[in-house]
């Protein structure tokens, strides 16, 4: 009976947990084509370009909120920081950065 419980407990707890993010770790195919690496950093997560122009250049700070990732993104070819988030959807992954929260641009990724 004490087994029945607990595994009634665990299956509601499992129901009624918010649904977490995708996993955003792993190189990723930017929309100019260059990779980038996104990897566990402090309890956050790092985006660095490993191809291109800028490669080596870390270009962003991620942590997870939710359904999808919030943080900052900066641009390499300027060095502007903006408030960035990233939403994935299966090998897909949307990046967005903006400025005062309006002016806003995004990029489609493609998960490697």
């Amino acid at each position: 009976m004490i087994r029945n419980l607990i595994a009634a407990g665990a299956l509601v707890a499992a129901m009624t947990a918010p649904a977490l993010a995708d996993a955003i770790e792993g190189n990723w195919k930017t929309q100019s084509g260059e990779t980038a690496a996104i990897s566990s950093c402090g309890g956050s997560y790092c985006v660095q370009l490993k191809t291109g122009k800028h490669a080596g250049k870390r270009i962003g700070k991620l942590k997870a909120d939710g359904s999808g990732y919030s943080g900052k993104i900066t641009d390499p070819a300027n060095d502007k920081t903006y408030s960035g988030s990233a939403t994935i959807s299966g090998k897909n992954m949307k990046m967005k950065g903006c400025v005062l929260g309006i002016l806003c641009r995004s990029q489609n990724w493609t998960k490697m």
